[in-house]
């Protein structure tokens, strides 16, 4: 194989195997399983794993999250809910935020080599969404992604196809990335932590009796979308203020 011919295997390399994953997950089915009904059925059975083998299921947890992250699949967040109910708020918390920022990180390698080129092609000409995303996080990449992490209304995986387009530095976008993820990861676990007691009074909760049960933590989430990054904003303006403060008073 020619040198050219090894640099577009390189090249494409992570959009193929990105593919290949998101293929073989709807092919077998494995989607079906992102479901409250999982858990229902089989939270027992993971629960006796977990305290046979807690170092392993938090590996094999870590693990499967952060593929079906990489892989765009809908429904990563009852994973998120089965990592609390197994593990606590905390663990679970940190262990899916990780393995979120891994996920992201393989995203971000497909935007930065087979779809490079033409995506910023296309951010530079688009006015829109992209644009801004792709400008934002090449302006001030450890901010940005901060506060588009805590945003949920931000789509996950436009930051990471804009982080790779714009070869953002790794160590502000993934340090970011997992920041921005930990508090909302949290409170998924807490939720399905919570969800021990749920199950036992209501083997078969609805929609409105678990949105009745988690209304504040539900709450902490909306917190997080609105009204954290308003702040975060204002303490940017309030640190760059005191930084051009003393060249202002410079003789």
């Amino acid at each position: 194989m020619t040198e050219h011919g090894l640099d577009r295997v390189k090249r494409f390399l992570p959009l193929a195997v990105l593919a290949t994953m998101i293929v073989l997950i709807f092919g077998m089915g494995w989607n079906r399983y992102l479901s409250l009904d999982t858990l229902r059925v089989h939270g027992a059975a993971f629960q006796t794993l977990t305290e046979q083998h807690y170092a392993l299921m938090l590996l094999a947890l870590m693990l499967i999250f952060a593929l079906l992250t990489a892989s765009v699949v809908p429904g990563v967040v009852f994973v998120t809910v089965t990592a609390g109910y197994l593990f606590g708020p905390w663990v679970g918390g940190a262990a899916t935020a990780f393995a979120a920022t891994i996920g992201a990180l393989a995203v971000y390698y497909v935007g930065r080599t087979a779809l490079g080129d033409s995506l910023r092609r296309r951010a530079a000409a688009d006015t829109g969404l992209l644009n801004k995303v792709c400008a934002g996080v090449d302006r001030n990449t450890f901010w940005y992604v901060l506060v588009a992490r805590l945003v949920v209304t931000v789509p996950f995986h436009m930051i990471n196809v804009a982080g790779g387009v714009m070869a953002a530095p790794l160590r502000p976008y993934m340090i970011a990335t997992f920041l921005g993820l930990l508090p909302a990861h949290v409170i998924y676990c807490w939720i399905g932590d919570s969800l021990h007691d749920v199950l036992v009074t209501n083997p078969n909760p609805d929609i409105r009796s678990l949105f009745a049960e988690f209304f504040w933590p539900l709450m902490g989430v909306a917190f997080l979308s609105m009204l954290l990054p308003l702040l975060l904003k204002l303490a940017q303006r309030l640190i760059d203020g005191r930084r051009a403060r003393p060249r202002q008073e410079a003789p």
